[in-house]
């Protein structure tokens, strides 16, 4: 590609908005362009490494038996009715009518649209066990998009779907889609750890995320430096303590202007661990067969040291939505912010109590009175309530697995895995008949790659101050040639030969300066730089330069430059590959 006949154009400052590094030089070297918010384009450079990053994902699912579908990005709402999800799922879908007034939705995952082919293909156990996937468009009406293409509204994604007819077979299929997660990531060079995750509104009860770790990243990764443990701080748990004592009568103490813990704990001289906190939410909650909505007030209970995570919070009371309950909410339940507990609340509130709660005695709470405590509560005698995993893990909490200390860091969720077994299939009735003539519904898997997502990060990854520094698996093109000499020939004849030995080559063949020509190359980030200019060329060589290591030169002989350039993209590769974590799931 001669850059004078280049669509894009590179940028000397990002645009306004632009709030990650990686985002700001996938904009200033021409990769992307936003249209709307979450919504870009991706110009020739950045759809090139998008188109290999697909490649490398075509190869490996293949490599696991994948057959490659296509299928509408636009649904029909009944199958999304018949799942219950056309209820469940909030704004982030995004409903319409066709002109006749027939109810319509824009696909944001394919679920409901893969099984609903899957029932007519799939009647017997010996068209078990199948694994199709596709590469498609995706559209979630997120409210906040951020970070260029790692938090969009539209986007492509590698969504595969397996069946079988038993749970051994779909988790053959699960690890197979483990294992060959890690060689998509480490072919692309994206470093990634896999940890535990929520199935959130794809269902199932088994499911992993693959993790770009970076300050970018919106998830919490959880882990142990001790023994490995990982997990999404949504599910983490950890090793909690408790205060078991004999319950005593509780007893109302003043306690003016203390609506905080630490206000509390310095007002009575005790420590968090020694209070009981709530947090009070409004939950929705939608009936999947009618699609009606209603709401009702949550009251979690946490000790006064740790913190509620909402996540947990909201499968345990299995509310679709969540949000923080207004003041006049809380008090019409008979409950008094600042000062509230479920001590003497209305009857319709769903109390859900952590364990660190109902395994410890008393505790201070509130009196559902301004100014007012009790002290000495306890769960089970003094309120009620379900008892589940609500706390939210930290830094420094006990691995639930050895004991040592946890560690937090940001990630990025370039990929998933479900296992969803058999929520889609018995909803829609896709099932297949055994050797006995026994109809059974199919076990179901699903498995989620983010295509653009893999792009942003890879950028952030592979930068520095002058720009991007791809890998040469994912770059838009192996080589930049740069051609500093007046005779526009020589440089056309080099880009001729290595184009025609199969490199993949960037031409600069624009009438700028030097100094130009090497900071878009620098910006633009082609793993291989090749300038020609007359003092080699009169040595008979050529001066090679790689990005990765931008303050060493190379001289080529020009008479084998192909043979030379090719051996050295082929190494590149070649380490990349002897990067890859070969994982086993356990």
């Amino acid at each position: 590609m001669r850059m004078s006949a280049l669509f894009s154009k590179t940028l000397r400052e990002a645009p306004s908005g632009a709030d990650a590094k990686g985002y700001e030089l996938l904009l200033r070297a021409g990769f992307i362009r936003q249209l709307g918010a979450g919504i870009f384009t991706m110009l020739p450079l950045g759809y090139r490494s998008v188109k290999k990053i697909e490649s490398i994902i075509r190869q490996e699912m293949d490599a696991i038996g994948g057959q490659e579908i296509l299928m509408p990005v636009v649904n029909p709402a009944d199958i999304w009715k018949s799942t219950g999800r056309y209820y469940s799922i909030d704004k982030e879908m995004s409903r319409f009518q066709d002109r006749v007034g027939r109810d319509m939705v824009l696909a944001m995952t394919h679920e409901e649209a893969v099984t609903d082919v899957a029932k007519g293909e799939i009647d017997s156990y010996k068209r078990l066990p199948q694994l199709v996937y596709q590469l498609q468009t995706k559209w979630r009406d997120d409210p906040r998009p951020r970070a260029g293409l790692i938090r969009v509204r539209e986007f492509t994604m590698k969504d595969s779907y397996s069946f079988d007819r038993d749970q051994a077979g779909m988790e053959k299929q699960y690890r197979a889609h483990y294992s060959a997660y890690f060689r998509i990531f480490g072919h692309a060079g994206l470093p990634v750890t896999v940890v535990g995750s929520d199935s959130g509104m794809m269902g199932g009860k088994i499911a992993h995320e693959y993790m770009y770790l970076s300050p970018v990243g919106e998830d919490t990764i959880i882990t142990c430096p001790g023994c490995g443990y990982t997990a999404n701080r949504q599910v983490a748990t950890f090793k909690k303590t408790f205060f078991p004592e004999a319950p005593r009568p509780r007893k109302e103490v003043e306690t003016p202007e203390a609506r905080t813990i630490e206000e509390l704990c310095a007002y009575l001289k005790i420590e968090p661990a020694r209070t009981a906190k709530a947090l009070f939410m409004m939950g929705t909650f939608v009936d999947t067969a009618t699609g009606t909505e209603s709401q009702r007030l949550i009251v979690g209970i946490v000790r006064g040291d740790l913190d509620i995570e909402e996540n947990k919070l909201q499968n345990a009371a299995k509310a679709n939505s969540l949000r923080p309950a207004h003041a006049d909410e809380i008090k019409a339940a008979g409950m008094e912010p600042g000062f509230g507990s479920p001590i003497g609340a209305r009857e319709d509130v769903m109390v859900i109590v952590d364990d660190s709660v109902s395994c410890s005695n008393n505790l201070v709470a509130g009196a559902n009175k301004p100014g007012c405590h009790y002290v000495d509560t306890n769960h089970g005698v003094d309120y009620s309530g379900t008892v589940a995993d609500i706390a939210s893990a930290a830094a420094g909490h006990g691995c639930p697995v050895c004991g040592e200390p946890l560690c937090v860091s940001k990630g990025v969720e370039v990929g998933n895995i479900f296992q969803l077994g058999t929520r889609y299939s018995e909803a829609m009735g896709c099932l297949y008949q055994d050797e006995d003539g026994v109809r059974k519904p199919v076990i179901m898997g699903s498995y989620g790659i983010g295509v653009g997502r893999m792009l942003a990060c890879l950028a952030e990854e592979y930068h520095d101050d002058s720009g991007l520094a791809l890998p040469v698996t994912v770059a838009p093109y192996q080589v930049h040639l740069v051609s500093l000499v007046k005779d526009e020939q020589v440089g056309d004849t080099i880009y001729g030969r290595l184009t025609h030995a199969g490199i993949e080559v960037l031409y600069d063949d624009r009438k700028e300066s030097a100094g130009v020509k090497f900071a878009d190359a620098d910006l633009l980030g082609m793993p291989i730089r090749i300038t020609v200019g007359n003092r080699s060329l009169k040595e008979g060589k050529v001066e090679v330069k790689l990005r990765s290591q931008p303050d060493e030169i190379h001289t080529f002989d020009l008479a084998d430059l192909e043979k030379e350039i090719i051996a050295l993209a082929d190494s590149m590769e070649k380490n990349l590959k002897e990067k890859i974590i070969h994982a086993e799931l356990e």
